[in-house]
């Protein structure tokens, strides 16, 4: 079969023998698949001849979506899970032993954060924060004789932290170790972290690969040994494994999300170009502007920038709260990567577990607001923070647009 486009690949990787055939992947809303006889169900069991075993080990409809997602991240196979952090955790859990420890940058999802931080010890391992990322010569000198992987999320969330992955994939190869990647905010339609040298990758597939914000679940992809033996081991005695109806609204979101990236790419780079003029704006954190650190190693890796971003307002924690509840287009929610524009504050939701200290070394201030934007028009979005930007600054014009004005309290 000649070479095919990522689109296509979204459509139509990973197709299994269905009977009769769909024009969507059925749903497999079932824990347990009956067997001819006892041969056949030993067969299955030891490997022999293909087949499903148990719910929470294997699925046809999560199969697919395996086999889709591996496909679009050029590697041999693919494991889901529950939730992008479960993935995490059975890689983790897969690949350190009491007293490894892995080494990673600081500047990564609060949860991710949480689970190095404070997770990794109760299993005896521990991790290596590397806080100056952006340094190779940081990420080796991290490295002990007890690391077993590197680990990087690029770009990070909320800080858009872009790394280097040739380079460190260099590095993680020189040291024979695997760099783990996690490409929850490019998606593969943006960024192939296998084809910049990395060995495994990491999602949580509830943002961009689902888009609409209806199901958890997360996924790693990698060499066929690593994700079957996660399969054999992890995720049959500690059970995340992933919901079938969330695998078949994963695979739906696949089928759009080379469209629906270059659509949140134009609109966050419209919103990026009107926040860094904007007085109130004391800076804009988007990799796309020319003006970011972090533009150049843009062209060489990926094919966007994806729609996250963040800015820090010129203002108290309270100015940032009466600017987010001043909107009313743009949805203030924990969540990412959706067809909706989303807000959120990190220092009190998503990042607010890391404490003060955590959170000033990975760049988050009080006033720090997180942007997800969406697919709406883009004219009615910088219309909405046009307004939000006044209202914060005169909250005698905000009538109608605070939660109070909008919904009074009984009396």
């Amino acid at each position: 079969m000649p070479k095919q486009g990522f689109t296509t690949k979204a459509i139509h990787a990973g197709k299994i023998d269905f009977h009769p055939d769909s024009m969507s992947v059925p749903i497999y809303q079932s824990v347990a698949y009956p067997y001819l006889d006892a041969r056949e169900a030993a067969d299955i069991f030891s490997g022999e001849k293909p087949g499903y075993t148990y719910g929470r080990w294997d699925n046809p409809t999560v199969d697919a979506f395996e086999r889709r997602m591996a496909a679009l991240e050029n590697t041999e196979s693919a494991i889901a899970a529950s939730s992008g952090m479960s993935a995490i955790f059975l890689l983790a859990h897969h690949l350190l032993q009491p007293g490894d420890n892995v080494v990673s940058s600081n500047r990564v999802y609060g949860g991710t954060f949480g689970l190095f931080g404070t997770g990794l010890p109760k299993m005896g391992a521990e991790v290596k924060w590397v806080t100056n990322p952006e340094s190779i010569e940081a990420w080796e000198a991290a490295i002990t004789p007890r690391t077993k992987f590197l680990f990087v999320e690029t770009p990070s969330n909320p800080s858009l932290f872009i790394a280097d992955i040739p380079a460190l994939a260099a590095l993680a190869k020189a040291k024979g170790l695997p760099l783990v990647v996690d490409n929850t905010i490019a998606t593969p339609a943006l960024q192939q972290p296998i084809l910049l040298g990395a060995n495994l990758v990491v999602h949580s597939t509830t943002k961009y690969i689902c888009g609409n914000a209806t199901s958890l679940g997360g996924i790693i992809c990698g060499p066929r040994d690593i994700i079957e033996g996660i399969r054999q081991n992890g995720i049959r005695y500690l059970g995340p494994a992933m919901a079938p109806l969330n695998a078949w609204l994963n695979l739906n979101g696949l089928e759009t999300l080379e469209l629906r990236m270059e659509r949140h790419c134009h609109n966050a780079m419209e919103i990026a170009k009107f926040l860094e003029k904007h007085p109130k704006v004391n800076y804009v954190n988007y990799p796309g502007l020319e003006s970011n650190p972090y533009n150049k190693l843009i062209k060489p890796q990926m094919k966007g920038v994806s729609s996250l971003m963040s800015f820090e307002l010129n203002g108290t924690y309270e100015d940032a709260t009466r600017f987010i509840d001043a909107l009313q287009i743009i949805t203030h929610a924990t969540h990412l990567g959706t067809n909706k524009s989303i807000v959120t504050h990190p220092a009190s939701t998503t990042h607010s577990a890391m404490g003060e200290v955590e959170m000033k070394k990975a760049g988050i201030s009080p006033s720090l607001i997180r942007f997800s934007i969406g697919i709406e028009d883009e004219n009615d979005l910088i219309t909405d923070l046009a307004e939000a930007f006044d209202c914060a600054e005169n909250p005698a014009k905000c009538k109608g647009r605070l939660t109070q004005d909008k919904y009074p309290l009984a009396t």
